[in-house]
């Protein structure tokens, strides 16, 4: 007999946070949400900060009734309620399930502030799901820690307070209290992975073990206890690793590790740069075709979203974009900045070091890039330097050489990019003189 539910467990999930100032509710009008929902309902207390929240995804014609019904209970519960529509459109590689999970995680971010929590009414049984689902795609320790009960969202926090709440009594509870929630008709459909999963196999799970959303939700923890140890480790050996400075991995540091420890190092760095996790196989071919290529070479492996490259001792992680379109800009007089390609945008700044300000003013300004053999005086070094040896003393890597603004005024070259200024032109004079650098469309 299932555990008889009651707003203590609401009270006990909230005493966890030091501060909150509103009480958001995902509501989705399913019994779920809606025992949540009156749960909270049922605190006194709390009654003037909830706000129950329904996303419409635009995805079925019953949504609209969906919403009123939502809004009718948020009444009959005197606390507030408010209805996000999304547009929860698929994109390459992404289930419609993920579609229109991103889409209302995204819009539910931008309601939570600072010191304001999100309730959620998944359970055990959701848990169970989700696990066995991260098992089947092969997922490591994150994956199947299944679910965490708390977690940062949006600027303030959410909960999932139910979440070692079995299936069989939240259906008690509204049973009990004579609820009236609605049933989604895609629920029947066994064409989504987690719903096959919830109409067809777990029941026949548990028929043989009967308690298995409790063991594997146990299983979890112990995965997600597990993952935190794993996490301290792999920031350390990253940190050991990375330069922080251009968010780069050095490959002679990395190859200090066992194969293991890379790959821990390479998902490390995924995540310092905000990517999505990369697949094993994509790792493992990282590894081999481009840590473990010949030096010298200029290997290229792309996907994830991403190029990877490597020259010298350092790997680098590269937006993956269109190509860039490179040709000859004039810079128009008077203009602060001008966009000298589809990805990069070159400005002039007044500096105390540069280009003299009334050369810079009175000259005819062009920004190029290199067809070969340039070659610049730079002050304090003797004759001309060949901008090919200049950038291989620098370790500019080949691709940043090739989209290098070349700056010409009066058909010299007075500057490349932000790195040099021509002997010819320098000046150090405070606020008189014209120092340049770049933005671009790729992280930084």
């Amino acid at each position: 007999m299932p555990v008889l539910l009651s707003s203590k467990i609401i009270e006990s999930a909230l005493s966890r946070l030091k501060t909150f100032q509103h009480i958001y509710i995902g509501y989705s009008g399913g019994v779920d949400s809606h025992v949540l929902l009156h749960l909270c309902a049922e605190i006194p207390l709390l009654k003037d900060k909830i706000t129950a929240v329904y996303v419409h995804h635009g995805l079925q014609a019953e949504a609209e009734s969906w919403a009123r019904h939502c809004e009718k209970t948020a009444q009959i519960l005197e606390v507030g309620f408010k209805l996000l529509r999304v547009k929860a459109v698929a994109i390459r590689g992404e289930s419609p399930e993920e579609a229109a999970r991103n889409a209302r995680y995204s819009a539910l971010k931008l309601l939570v502030e600072e010191n304001d929590v999100l309730l959620v009414a998944q359970h055990r049984d959701d848990q169970l799901e989700t696990v066995l689902l991260q098992l089947f795609r092969g997922s490591g320790l994150p994956g199947l820690s299944g679910m965490p009960e708390s977690m940062a969202f949006g600027r303030g926090v959410m909960l999932r307070p139910l979440l070692n709440v079995s299936k069989p009594a939240i259906n008690a509870y509204a049973l009990a209290h004579a609820l009236d929630w609605v049933e989604d008709p895609s629920n029947e459909s066994n064409h989504y992975d987690r719903n096959f999963l919830r109409n067809a196999v777990i029941p026949l799970l548990k028929q043989r073990w009967p308690v298995c959303d409790k063991t594997v939700a146990r299983s979890a923890r112990h995965c997600a206890d597990a993952q935190v140890l794993v996490a301290k480790a792999a920031e350390e050996l990253f940190l050991s690793a990375v330069n922080l400075m251009d968010k780069t991995l050095g490959i002679s540091k990395l190859q200090l590790y066992q194969s293991a420890q890379q790959q821990l190092i390479i998902r490390q760095w995924f995540q310092y740069l905000g990517l999505k996790m990369p697949a094993q196989a994509f790792v493992n071919r990282l590894l081999s075709e481009v840590v473990e290529a010949r030096e010298g070479s200029d290997p290229v492996l792309s996907g994830q979203g991403c190029l990877i490259r490597r020259y010298r001792d350092t790997l680098y992680c590269l937006e993956s974009a269109e190509p860039e379109l490179l040709q000859e800009t004039v810079w128009p007089a008077g203009q602060a900045s001008v966009r000298i390609s589809n990805q990069q945008t070159l400005s002039c700044v007044l500096s105390s070091a540069g280009i003299g300000r009334k050369q810079w003013q009175s000259g005819a300004i062009t920004v190029r890039f290199r067809s070969g053999g340039e070659k610049i005086s730079l002050p304090g070094r003797k004759g001309r330097h060949e901008l090919k040896k200049l950038f291989q003393e620098a370790g500019l890597p080949p691709w940043e050489r090739e989209r290098m603004p070349l700056v010409y005024l009066n058909d010299k070259l007075a500057a490349v990019g932000e790195l040099w200024v021509s002997a010819d032109v320098y000046n150090e004079k405070a606020q008189d003189c014209i120092s340049l650098y770049r933005t671009s469309r790729e992280y930084d």
